[in-house]
């Protein structure tokens, strides 16, 4: 009976350091919080959370482009522009992903957040 008690604390206790040290290797190596900035008309910009599941609808002047958030990525969506282009681009999620919408002069980037 000691026997088996004393076998579960030993292999409690290695669970327990296994999960604390898959706790702090995730803290060690994860990513900073990704955001999509879009850049449109003259030097505006907005900046979205890619955390935000949603639907937005921004007004660049000539035209209302859509933008969908959801799992951690953002995509352009039922363009009005007339080539539809900017949605071939797809779901943008890592730094660096860009995507253009040119008939309504929107860069839409992924950064890492501040």
């Amino acid at each position: 009976m000691k026997k088996n008690l004393k076998t579960n604390l030993i292999f409690a206790g290695v669970l327990v350091a296994v999960a604390l040290g898959l706790l702090i290797w995730q803290m060690v190596t994860a990513k900073p919080g990704m955001e999509a900035v879009l850049n449109y008309g003259n030097n505006k910009v907005l900046t979205f959370s890619l955390k935000d599941d949603g639907v937005h609808d921004v007004n660049v002047g000539s035209y209302t482009i859509h933008l969908e958030i959801a799992d951690g990525a953002i995509r352009f969506v039922n363009s009005p522009c007339p080539d539809h282009n900017c949605e071939g681009f797809g779901w943008l999620r890592n730094e660096g992903d860009w995507a253009a919408c040119l008939p309504a002069q929107a860069v839409l980037t992924i950064e890492a957040a501040d």
